[in-house]
């Protein structure tokens, strides 16, 4: 695999990191300071109720972590777990809550003039609060989610004090 901290004019990259994720057939990526663990996709607790996004809950050494599948959350077909199929731990405004992915890709550094920002996406039920811009790196577009804003947002049903 190619090094990922090296700008193409051999200049080391002095950007935030972002982990790289798989849904479906795009990729997107995330603020590495956000993720506290990677787990593989284990059995959860269900809960009466919840929407149809939230898997259920873990007990993660003593703290219940409600767990939240993208895939169901931004309508990207059935879930399927596979072996692949993987919990990225986030640990979020004092709340610590899991994501349910297809698989984790790698972790990338960018500059910030390296993300472009997402384009308005009118009429569309793509809600572009959530996504922090846009970054093509070899050949691959990796759209960079502003996981916060969205775990917090009043639709997840996850933060007491939702904005």
């Amino acid at each position: 695999m190619e090094a990922l901290n090296v700008q193409e004019n051999g200049k080391p990259r002095t950007g935030q990191e972002f982990l790289t994720f798989a849904l479906g057939n795009e990729e997107y990526g995330i603020d590495i300071l956000k993720v506290q663990e990677i787990r593989g996709y284990e059995k959860v607790t269900q809960i009466v109720n919840a929407p149809g996004f939230i898997k259920g809950v873990i007990n993660l050494r003593g703290t219940i972590v409600p767990i939240i599948d993208l895939r169901l959350k931004f309508k990207l077909g059935s879930a399927e777990y596979t072996p692949f199929t993987v919990v990225i731990i986030l640990n979020l405004s004092s709340r610590v809550v899991g994501v349910v992915v297809d698989s984790v890709s790698d972790v990338i550094q960018l500059d910030p003039e390296e993300i472009r920002e997402a384009p308005p996406l009118n009429g569309s039920e793509v809600d572009t609060r959530f996504i922090r811009g846009l970054a093509t790196l070899n050949e691959r577009m990796v759209i960079l989610m502003d996981i916060e804003t969205l775990m917090c947002s009043p639709d997840m049903a996850l933060m007491a004090d939702a904005a």
